[in-house]
């Protein structure tokens, strides 16, 4: 891939649904990027979180394949207001029973957890309490190694992960979740997403590129 993806923070506030949170920040500018340098047209392509469709938008409007996975009915519902491209709501964490592949290329945003004061769930669309930090990696970890499962041989796997920093603590979760899911792929790059106006707690926003084994 292209060493750094510039996002634009006009643009994903306009890009942004009005019933997403202020910290929905998966920019069309980076699935774009990711699409351009990773696959071609008539590919297949793979958001377990699928969130507000992002993904499957801008795969749609550039003659991709795609399929997402969402927890949450009503975004669902979103998704299929806006694209062609089929959602299946389930949970990711059963990515594998949902889904057959074989896809070309996984790429996602998954839901952002911090190390400290966050006992809410990312995996369960934060709507309980969950097991803590050093678990939600291990489970996101097994995710990301379903949809490695789901890959052509050497297909690529991207995610959009950026540290955190918030008042008072600093969680390296970009670098915590390359060094998880290293485990499962082959880490191959890291591409810097660089902003043009500082967004949130937002530390340093990265691509995580792997490919399959």
């Amino acid at each position: 891939m292209r060493p750094y993806v510039l996002v634009r923070y006009n643009d994903v506030v306009r890009e942004r649904h009005p019933r997403a949170d202020e910290d929905v920040h998966f920019a069309e500018s980076v699935v774009e990027a990711v699409l351009e340098d990773l696959t071609a047209p008539g590919d297949r392509v793979l958001d377990p979180f699928a969130g507000f469709g992002t993904t499957l938008r801008v795969a749609e409007q550039m003659g991709r394949h795609a399929v997402g996975v969402e927890m949450l009915p009503a975004r669902c519902d979103i998704i299929r207001s806006s694209t062609q491209q089929p959602v299946v709501q389930g949970d990711a964490r059963e990515l594998a029973t949902l889904l057959e592949g074989p896809f070309d290329l996984v790429l996602s945003s998954p839901p952002y957890m911090t190390e400290y004061d966050h006992p809410e769930d990312p995996l369960a669309a934060y709507g309980s309490d969950g097991p803590g930090y050093a678990t939600y990696l291990t489970q996101l970890t097994d995710v990301m190694e379903q949809a490695v499962s789901l890959l052509r041989p050497q297909g690529y796997l991207v995610l959009n992960v950026a540290n955190i920093a918030s008042p008072g603590h600093f969680t390296p979760l970009a670098w915590d979740v390359a060094r998880s899911v290293a485990g499962v792929a082959r880490l191959v790059q890291d591409v810097m997403v660089c902003w043009d106006h500082p967004l949130g707690d937002l530390a340093g926003d990265y691509l995580l590129v792997f490919r399959a084994p």
